[in-house]
């Protein structure tokens, strides 16, 4: 039976619960999302999650409601292995991103995460520019980024795909391994300690529920070879879910991403490009956008060979989409605002014409 401890609580959510504790309610933490219902784990044991319609009418997105790795309090149902989820408490950390489809809605791929541990293949899969923005909503997200570099044995020189890596993205650590092999596992077993909960995330076919696998000593997902073509997976994992490890240590695992949408980033896009944003500092002027600007130092150090025409423009397309999206945003409240003073004014003409007195 696991305690909280080993599920990740700590004294901040203790100090936030102490209210709900005197109601009867217990602390749960969220395992699996189901389409009406979620798992929930707790001291006791494992109990269905429900949520109240009040909850989903006063949910401003689907976001505001239980996600994987939230921390909820709820209420059981006596003598039923179920329990109502009255509220979730503050996300420490989350890792968002923009759903599929043209709407703007966020997707919160895993909450109150320590640790993000980016998968790629050493394979067709290995992508420099992808990897950018998985650490542009790593950083994002509040948690510590760790690469891992799957399937060496299917590449000759997998120190020199390390080397770009670590260069990419310099201080956040760079692990090669093969988990067909069971090379590399130890090191990634350094970070799985007793309340520490890493989220896997990558693409199809990378390997992340194998990973889980062979952590666990045991086939708690579901895998598939990948094809030969593009080293592309069949989505085997086809919902996020939270298990705990035997030695320590709770994973999140993720469906694969095919595509990975900017979420809302400014600080994330400024720590994933922090050679970047070190080379701004030198800009004329503090609003520099390093397109056109007179006596731009981002525009110099492209022409001058210190920064590479790649990573320019990968930096200028994704500030770019997180600036479109803001500005959706931004409009869309303005318009949300328009239409709540239309309702006031209305409002306020009718009690006038009633009763004028009340002018």
């Amino acid at each position: 039976m696991p305690t909280l401890t080993s599920l990740g609580w700590n004294t901040e959510y203790e100090t936030e619960f102490a209210p709900f504790r005197e109601r009867g309610w217990i602390p749960a933490r969220v395992a699996v999302e189901h389409r009406h219902t979620v798992l929930l784990f707790t001291e006791s044991g494992e109990l269905t999650g429900t949520t109240p319609g009040k909850f989903h009418y006063e949910a401003e997105s689907h976001a505001d409601l239980p996600r994987v790795g939230d921390w909820v309090a709820a209420e059981p149902l006596p003598g039923e292995p179920k329990a109502v989820i009255r509220h979730i408490l503050t996300r420490r950390t989350k890792f968002s991103r923009k759903a599929a489809g043209e709407w703007d809605i966020e997707q919160v791929v895993a909450a109150n995460i320590d640790l993000v541990f980016i998968l790629q293949g050493l394979d067709h899969d290995f992508n420099l520019r992808r990897m950018e923005r998985y650490l542009v909503l790593a950083w994002e997200s509040g948690a510590t980024p760790v690469i891992i570099l799957n399937k060496a044995d299917l590449c000759s020189c997998p120190e020199e795909y390390a080397a770009l890596m670590e260069e990419l993205a310099p201080g956040v650590p760079v692990h090669t391994m093969s988990v067909r092999e069971g090379v590399g596992l130890d090191a990634v077993r350094t970070y799985l300690k007793e309340g520490v909960t890493v989220a896997f995330i990558g693409s199809s076919g990378v390997g992340k529920s194998t990973l889980v696998n062979a952590l666990a000593g045991r086939e708690l997902f579901k895998t598939a070879e990948v094809r030969a073509d593009d080293s592309r997976g069949r989505h085997t994992t086809t919902r996020r879910e939270m298990v705990m490890l035997p030695e320590g240590g709770v994973v999140i695992d993720t469906p694969g991403m095919r595509e990975l949408q900017m979420w809302f980033a400014d600080e994330g896009l400024d720590e994933a490009f922090a050679d970047i944003d070190e080379i701004a500092a030198g800009c004329r002027f503090t609003d520099c956008t390093h397109t056109h600007e007179a006596r731009c130092a981002v525009r110099e150090a492209l022409e001058t060979g210190v920064l590479s025409d790649e990573r320019y423009q990968s930096y200028i397309k994704l500030r770019r989409e997180i600036e479109a999206l803001e500005a959706r945003r931004d409009s869309r409240a303005l318009l949300e605002k328009k239409r709540k003073d239309k309702i006031l004014h209305r409002e306020i003409k009718r009690v006038n014409k009633i009763n004028p007195k009340a002018r």
